[in-house]
């Protein structure tokens, strides 16, 4: 459906003053601040037209209109201006990220975070194919007489580390020497491969078979993990703060998809494989009980692989240009982030 220049102005004025101040825009109102030079008769009939094309709607006879989820799908697509942060908000995102991370949880704990912070809406962020990440490099490091550090480095540089009781005898030098050779047995393989795969133990040398072990054992617990104990999901009571969700039964609804993390990654995935997606949904259409929201991810690479999917969900009354340059910087920040290889 072609819609004129003039109509497209007007839908992108009366999204762009909802998202403001969540009123109703009158005709007199589009005219005063964005087309002064067309009447407000000839508005009125616009926005009348526009109505019953199903991207506005009126929610009192008296009052002006308001978008419907076609009207921000519209702006969204087509009419949403970009917008560039400010300097505070880039400073914010600088100080969660320009530092040396060992692990994927705190890339996801500051993702959420930031993007929470700066937007002021529930953010969230999981794992995304965790159990696939390559092995490339396995150390251990024994840390006292009676402990060593059992570090797993995959291909995206995320580092999966555990402490182990060892045997009070065992020197440096064979810690160095199991360390090269569990590297070569583990090495290209995910982590599901290495966890499940038994032909590999046949070829454990028997000097090195309390180490594997240990290794094993670290390998099935992250690949047999259930990884929505891996979803972060940070200002959940910030729903509270909508209008949107003023009704009860609305925020309950919210509320609880939130808490129940298993029903939460159906709804982030169902934005689909894009590195920025936006799910803009009515009643009901996601989830049965769900009240009308919006989803906004993006999937979030580090050293050029995939590793996790982070974003917000809120009303469809959501600051979209603000939201969307949060997300994409704050990718560039994590395809560009250092995770330290370092084992000591």
């Amino acid at each position: 459906m072609k819609l004129s220049s003039r109509k497209e102005k007007i839908i992108e004025a009366v999204v762009d003053s909802y998202i403001k101040i969540c009123e109703p825009i009158s005709s007199g109102d589009i005219q005063k601040h964005h087309l002064p030079s067309v009447s407000s008769a000839t508005i009125r009939n616009e926005l009348s037209a526009l109505e019953d094309m199903g991207f506005l709607v009126q929610p009192h006879s008296s009052s002006g209109r308001i978008p419907t989820a076609e009207g921000y799908r519209l702006y969204v697509e087509k009419l949403m201006p970009k917008r560039r942060l400010t300097s505070s908000e880039l400073k914010i995102i600088d100080r969660y990220f320009n530092k040396k991370l060992h692990e994927l949880d705190d890339i996801l704990k500051y993702t959420a975070k930031v993007i929470s912070e700066i937007t002021n809406l529930t953010s969230v962020a999981y794992v995304e194919n965790a159990e696939s990440a390559i092995i490339e490099k396995v150390k251990i490091i024994k840390l006292t007489d009676k402990e060593a550090l059992f570090i797993i480095v995959t291909n995206s540089g995320i580092i999966k580390d555990a402490l182990a009781t060892i045997q009070s005898d065992i020197t440096d030098e064979f810690f160095d020497k199991a360390s090269n050779f569990i590297t070569t047995v583990f090495y290209g393989k995910t982590l599901v491969e290495a966890a499940t795969n038994k032909k590999i133990y046949s070829s454990i040398l028997s000097e090195y078979e309390q180490i594997f072990s240990y290794t094993l054992k670290i390998l099935k617990h992250h690949s047999t993990t259930d990884f929505t104990n891996d979803v972060i999901v940070e200002g959940s009571s910030k729903i509270l703060d909508q209008p949107e969700y003023a009704n009860v039964q609305k925020a309950k609804a919210m509320l609880q998809l939130l808490d129940a993390k298993e029903e939460l990654i159906p709804v982030l995935q169902n934005s689909g494989n894009l590195n920025l997606n936006v799910v803009i949904s009515k009643d009901n259409e996601i989830k049965k009980g769900l009240p009308e929201c919006a989803v906004i991810t993006a999937n979030y690479e580090v050293k050029g692989m995939p590793v996790a999917k982070a974003g917000v969900i809120g009303p469809l009354r959501m600051d979209y240009p603000k939201v969307i340059s949060v997300l994409n910087h704050i990718s560039k920040s994590i395809q560009g982030i250092s995770i330290s290889n370092d084992e000591n």
